[in-house]
């Protein structure tokens, strides 16, 4: 029988008693739903799945995103999030698949940079390292409750200008390519998104986003970095540990997570990626 245990008292839950291969009834799926709803989050230990298992599982939740331009599994349904070089090897720090890994340890939503940014993310851990490399996930519902009436009021209706090359640019200047930079540019994302499913709020901000419109850039930059940072309190993040198997789902519209540093270039981290899209742009034509 499935069951949610609470992983920080205000957002996320470790989900026991199913098995993400099979085929599960529609009654255990609602309750999965639902608990993805309520959770934001949900972490599934000890799922072995294969590619094709995790691409059927994250298709019930939703039509899957191809993986952009420039990454491991461009065009298909999976992101392949490695430091593994063609010749099987771990490869040096200052190599581009590294350079991923520390661009996307800035605090972020998946595909914000994207016209219709993400609705979920499922990622899968195949090999992790023996210490670091630990993902944090930061409620974005919690932070919009407990920030100032003032600022909500501020921010409430704005829209940001969201583009992949505003975080990768902060780790290095040429790691985003040309094709990223004609299949990718810059797009508007509301900063106060609704969740239908439990009529809450949830801010919308990240790395990806560097300015917003109708404000002066000297303005909204530090008012950017100020929400994150307020968003992503220690009181406000949950920081998962990775095991080989671990399964994480987590909702797009009310996380931001980060990876954290390991030994790059000596342990090998692999991890794969499924993501379902969302149901449209935030912002009208």
């Amino acid at each position: 029988m499935i069951h949610f245990e609470t992983l920080h008292p205000r957002f996320g839950a470790r989900v026991t008693g199913i098995d993400l291969s099979d085929d599960l009834d529609d009654e255990t799926f609602a309750k999965l739903r639902d608990g993805f709803a309520r959770h934001s989050i949900l972490v599934f230990p000890d799922q072995p799945l294969t590619d094709d298992q995790q691409i059927a599982f994250s298709k019930r939740l939703g039509p899957l995103e191809a993986t952009k331009v420039g990454s491991y599994g461009a065009g298909t349904p999976l992101v392949i999030l490695s430091n593994i070089g063609e010749d099987g090897n771990v490869v040096p720090d200052d190599h581009r698949l590294n350079m991923v890994h520390k661009a996307n340890s800035l605090w972020h939503s998946d595909s914000s940079f994207k016209p219709t940014p993400a609705l979920a993310s499922m990622l899968s851990a195949k090999t992790v390292p023996p210490e670091g490399g630990e993902t944090e996930y930061a409620s974005m519902i919690v932070a919009w409750d407990d920030l100032p009436a003032e600022t909500k009021t501020k921010i409430d209706g704005k829209i940001a200008l969201h583009h992949f090359a505003t975080s990768r640019n902060r780790i290095n200047p040429e790691l985003m390519t040309q094709a990223e930079y004609d299949e990718l540019p810059p797009v508007k994302q509301i900063m106060v998104r609704d969740i239908p499913e439990t009529g809450k709020k949830s801010l919308y901000v990240g790395s990806h986003a560097g300015a917003i419109v109708g404000m002066p850039d000297d303005e909204a930059r530090p008012l950017i970095d100020e929400l994150i940072a307020f968003a992503t309190a220690p009181e406000r993040v949950y920081t998962h540990s990775w095991r080989a198997n671990d399964v994480v789902l987590w909702d797009n519209r009310a996380i931001v997570h980060r990876g954290r540093p390991f030994a790059r270039d000596k342990h090998a981290r692999v991890m794969i990626r499924t993501t379902i899209a969302g149901d449209g742009p935030t912002v009208g034509a």
